[in-house]
């Protein structure tokens, strides 16, 4: 699990300390929660972010443990480095909305009549429970001719969770290449 500290302090002068001693600097939210102001060490952050299984994922801040996922993060512009990150906290009951990314699976038979695999949303905006929150959306793409494509409205959702994304915009699909 991820532990972060509460930062007592807002402002720059203390921001500026805490990324100095390798801290990322965290806002966490939700509806019917107060906002708590964390931080966490940079590295560890960015194994428990790579090393989760489902969207969501536990932190234990201020002796308090919470499911999140990410909505947002801040890179520095030339280095890459990750300066901030906003973190929404999964309440089972209430409704809310989510980015939940699309995994494509399997190869498409277009790629062998000289098609090129296009994927157009990596993820889709949907409003569900939080218990409800799926992992992914996986969308078998193995009968993808050329000139085929997937829409939102061919993305299979579980009961309780509403795309919010128009059902005409392309998901993926399988273009002529040139």
């Amino acid at each position: 699990m991820l532990e972060g500290i509460v930062r007592k302090s807002i402002d720059s002068k203390s921001t500026k300390a805490l990324r100095k001693d390798g801290y990322l600097i965290a806002n966490i939210y939700a509806k019917g929660v107060e906002n708590i102001n964390a931080a966490f060490k940079t590295n560890d952050f960015i194994k428990a972010v790579k090393s989760k299984t489902d969207l969501k994922f536990p932190v234990s801040v201020g002796g308090k443990t919470y499911e999140v996922v990410v909505v947002e993060y801040q890179k520095h512009p030339v280095t890459s480095e990750l300066k901030h990150v906003d973190l929404k906290v999964v309440l089972p009951d209430v409704v809310s909305k989510y980015m939940v990314p699309v995994k494509p699976v399997g190869t498409p038979i277009g790629l062998k009549n000289k098609g090129v695999f296009v994927q157009s949303k990596r993820r889709l905006s949907v409003k569900c429970k939080g218990k409800d929150l799926p992992a992914c959306f996986e969308i078998d793409v193995t009968n993808l001719d050329v000139e085929d494509t997937i829409l939102v409205r061919d993305v299979k959702a579980k009961d309780g969770v509403e795309i919010l994304d128009a059902g005409r915009v392309a998901v993926a699909g399988v273009l002529k290449a040139k």
